[in-house]
């Protein structure tokens, strides 16, 4: 699919994230706010270098940090390859990733190893265990930051977005919970790159695509949350409910409410939560996704300037406000101060330029 409307959103969403991350690599992981307002201001503006003693002290200004990396060679190889090629992909973490790894937390490309990838890494490379068997229980958002770029590239394929979103994601993470919250968070980001909203309608979207067999969620009820006519039995390798998908428009219809305010909307991270959990991380991403629809620049600052976990609360607001406002919606300045910008925009423009395509149809 040649689109290049569509295009337009899927590298939005690919940039979205890449500058998300790059935004929280200086004042990463501070949950003293005095302390962040001290060393960066009343308010973070732009990327800015990591303290010294901090996170990621090595790097600077605009550079990404692992889980960057990491999306980055998953971009590649979905690229090169015209699609998902698992083999590939855990080829290129033997060989890119896991050699620069000692099992440490502050090491790595990227100043830092997250810890399901350290428990990837020490099963893979210590135990000597193959693919598949690798995976750890940690319940957070590494996955979503690279099964991003597998959301977008099939964004109108659910059944086969869900399928590799869900094994790539077990590769490192095999956590029920944190595998279905990965799956909701793809499906909600294909919607986005097709053009939809994140709003109060979108859960009802999703539950439709469940209901008609092409999103992996068991629907129990038959319509709207109404009791069932008669028992329906969970299907295998089903989710055992809707929640995952319901919580988007849920989170949608609080931000949207006039009654309910979360102001500054920066404190969406003391509301939902400041550390690593996926469970804190996707309210907070959705909520200031639903309501900074066509804000990139208000999104993804008040997302780091919440403090705490604030990389990864702003790359995921930054993939879903990107996919909204496309790449010709992020303001030119988050671009030019990214570094390896334009190489990064030639991949995601190339990932989009696929998006719809058929393994076959999407190889270069």
């Amino acid at each position: 699919m040649s689109d290049p409307t569509i295009q337009n959103r899927a590298a939005g969403a690919v940039m979205g994230a890449f500058i998300g991350d790059a935004l929280g690599l200086g004042p990463h992981w501070y949950y003293d706010l005095a302390v962040l307002r001290r060393d960066y201001g009343d308010w973070i503006t732009t990327y800015t270098d990591p303290k010294p003693g901090r996170y990621h002290s090595d790097l600077k200004a605009g550079q990404l940090s692992q889980t960057g990396i990491i999306l980055r060679l998953m971009l590649r190889s979905l690229v090169e390859r015209g699609g998902y090629d698992e083999a590939d992909f855990c080829q290129r973490m033997d060989e890119e990733i896991f050699p620069f790894l000692n099992g440490m937390p502050v090491n790595g490309p990227g100043g830092y190893t997250q810890q399901s990838i350290r428990d990837t890494w020490r099963k893979r490379v210590q135990e000597n265990q193959p693919w598949g068997q690798t995976g750890g229980q940690a319940d957070t958002t590494e996955a979503i930051g690279r099964t991003l770029a597998l959301a977008v590239r099939y964004a109108f394929q659910p059944q086969e977005m869900a399928a590799v979103v869900s094994s790539n994601t077990r590769l490192t993470q095999i956590d029920g919970t944190v595998v279905t919250l990965t799956v909701a968070y793809g499906s909600v980001l294909s919607l986005l790159v097709q053009g939809h909203q994140l709003n109060r309608s979108l859960s009802g979207k999703l539950m439709r695509l469940a209901r008609a067999g092409k999103l992996p969620f068991h629907t129990m009820a038959h319509t709207d949350l109404q009791p069932p006519q008669e028992d329906l039995p969970c299907e295998s390798g089903y989710s055992v409910s809707p929640d995952a998908l319901l919580t988007p428009s849920y989170i949608a219809a609080a931000a949207l409410d006039p009654d309910i305010r979360i102001e500054p909307a920066w404190k969406v991270s003391i509301v939902y939560g400041m550390t690593c959990a996926i469970y804190h991380q996707l309210p907070a991403a959705y909520h200031l996704t639903a309501r900074f629809p066509n804000d990139f620049e208000s999104a993804v600052l008040h997302a780091v300037n919440g403090g705490g976990e604030n990389q990864a609360r702003a790359a995921l607001t930054g993939a879903l406000v990107g996919a909204q406002v496309g790449l010709s919606g992020i303001p030119r300045r988050f671009l030019d101060g990214l570094y390896e910008g334009e190489a990064l925009q030639s991949l995601a423009m190339d990932l989009g330029s696929k998006v719809g395509t058929s393994i076959g149809e999407g190889k270069s």
